[in-house]
């Protein structure tokens, strides 16, 4: 069995490809799919029953709770994390599963964004990607390990409003090997179109000026927690 862990708020927008991307990703696989709504107030919440995902619902506003969750709830012995609003194709589930066969500790993929994004962002992406996937650290949007490696590794730092997926891939490194997937997952590129590239930097800078110790509050940190959705109607069924 394989678990699909979808950490979820205000999504309506985005969560149906995802959840459709998965169920192709899967393919011929024993898996279920967990969507973990975190306090939502649109029909996050209803899309993943109509999709006939197992729905888990939360209060916390907080990632690292919304991951632990889905994690409690799963049922198998292999764990992803794919973010609301990020797809996946079956290369990735088949190369993360074939990763823990061989021994890794769990693993990570490449980033990509959808839609059209500003020449600045673009070129900020490959500058971040480049730096941040050399030091083998994975990516919060997409994460998979075993369910053994999971409880191991601690599940992800509650204390943590950010930056929870950095710790989560050090504690899996103790562990064993890490492996980043070549195959890169497609993740939305709102904030990139939403947000200035000012107000990117600033955000950023707050965040690492204020230490470790801004990471555990929810304060300063609204971009992710109270970021801007793109708006449409839900794709049907």
């Amino acid at each position: 069995m394989v678990s699909f862990i979808v950490p979820a708020y205000n999504e309506e927008f985005e969560l149906l490809r995802t959840l459709r991307a998965i169920r192709d990703a899967a393919r011929d696989r024993q898996y279920e799919i967990i969507v973990v709504d975190d306090a939502s107030t649109d029909r996050t919440g209803a899309i993943a029953r109509e999709f006939g995902a197992k729905l888990v619902t939360i209060h916390r506003r907080q990632i690292a709770a919304a991951r632990n969750a889905g994690a409690s709830a799963a049922s198998g012995d292999v764990l992803f994390f794919v973010d609301a609003d990020t797809q996946i194709n079956w290369k990735h589930v088949g190369d993360g599963i074939a990763a823990l066969e061989t021994g890794c500790s769990g693993g990570s993929a490449q980033v990509d964004v959808s839609g059209t994004i500003p020449i600045w962002s673009r070129i900020f992406l490959k500058v971040f990607c480049a730096v941040y996937f050399a030091f083998n650290l994975g990516a919060g949007a997409f994460l998979f390990t075993t369910r053994k490696n999971f409880h191991a590794a601690g599940g992800f730092d509650e204390s943590l409003f950010i930056g929870e997926e950095v710790y989560f891939s050090l504690a899996l490194h103790k562990l064993g090997r890490f492996r980043i997937l070549s195959e890169p997952i497609i993740t939305s590129g709102r904030k990139l179109r939403m947000y200035s590239a000012a107000q990117i930097l600033m955000h950023s800078l707050r965040v690492v000026l204020r230490g470790p110790s801004g990471a555990r509050s929810r304060h300063g940190l609204e971009i992710w927690y109270e970021g801007r959705r793109e708006t449409g109607s839900a794709s049907t069924l």
